[in-house]
């Protein structure tokens, strides 16, 4: 995966750096069987009040349905395409399993077309292959994590991230998340060997206004500049800068735990994220 700069022709071209998709994406159009369309809420609830704001507009996108349960043990598949996925900043494979069904998984680096894939606890701990934790050797690179069997991945998704198997412990396997976090999981969910595709995601830049409009994000205005019956920051002669950094409902920004202190599964964890 590589990244693209524009000379700075216009002021939108200046900052612009954008993901390649010649030689990465191999099908410019999803398996229709694995799609549906997505309607957008613009931040609206069921009754149609506003709910979360800044958010509306933006290209119409079909919603692809990704396996993260992998639960055709057993069953070799063939990758047929990598594509491009408008709702999660990876990229995504289409697999062609021997049996004749079709379905879609988070492409990890290195798989390639025609690469055959397995899961079940007797495939190989390869990259794109989904294991028990049970059977994935230490020190193995991991992602798509379950949190509990059966439950569907749902840790390290996101471009270019990846946990590592560091140890295990009777029936928990310890796992060092993207995050800094080291915590326990049982060592019967599944993780998927390998590394996140599309590394260099983080790369990208918008370069315009507009670009970030396609995603469906509108204008954000800072609370500074609200009035104090609109926001706690608002308000004050001047530039006023507001007073300590908190949310709409008033809750701190920046310093203040969130996490309920006596959480059930707070034992898991064994050393925090680091901030």
């Amino acid at each position: 995966m590589a990244v693209k700069k524009f000379k700075p022709t216009t002021p939108g071209q200046r900052h612009k750096i954008i993901g390649v998709f010649k030689g990465t994406i191999t099908a410019t159009t999803p398996e229709k069987s694995l799609t549906v369309g997505k309607r957008s809420t613009g931040g609206r609830n069921a009754e149609g009040h506003l709910a979360t704001r800044y958010r509306g507009g933006g290209h119409k996108r079909r919603y692809r349905f990704i396996d993260f349960k992998r639960t055709k043990d057993g069953v070799p598949a063939v990758v047929k395409t990598i594509e491009y996925d408008p709702n999660r900043s990876a990229r995504i494979a289409l697999l062609y399993y021997v049996d004749g069904t079709k379905a879609y998984m988070i492409a990890p680096n290195g798989l390639e077309v025609g690469t055959t894939v397995m899961s079940g606890p007797d495939a190989a701990p390869e990259v794109g292959n989904a294991l028990p934790l049970s059977k994935i050797p230490v020190g193995t690179v991991i992602h798509c994590i379950e949190l509990r069997p059966g439950q569907g991945a749902s840790m390290a998704r996101s471009a270019g991230t990846f946990a590592q198997l560091t140890s295990r412990e009777g029936d928990y396997a310890i796992i060092k998340l993207p995050s800094g976090e080291t915590r326990k999981v049982l060592a019967a969910c599944k993780a998927t060997v390998g590394v996140v595709g599309n590394s260099d995601h983080a790369l990208e830049q918008s370069g315009k206004a507009g670009r970030t409009r396609h995603l469906g994000r509108r204008p954000h205005n800072r609370g500074v500049v609200m009035n104090p019956v609109d926001h706690p920051m608002g308000g004050g002669e001047g530039r006023a800068s507001g007073g300590h950094p908190r949310s709409r409902t008033g809750l701190y920004a920046k310093g203040l735990k969130t996490r309920a202190p006596k959480k059930q599964s707070s034992k898991y964890i064994i050393e925090r994220r680091k901030k």
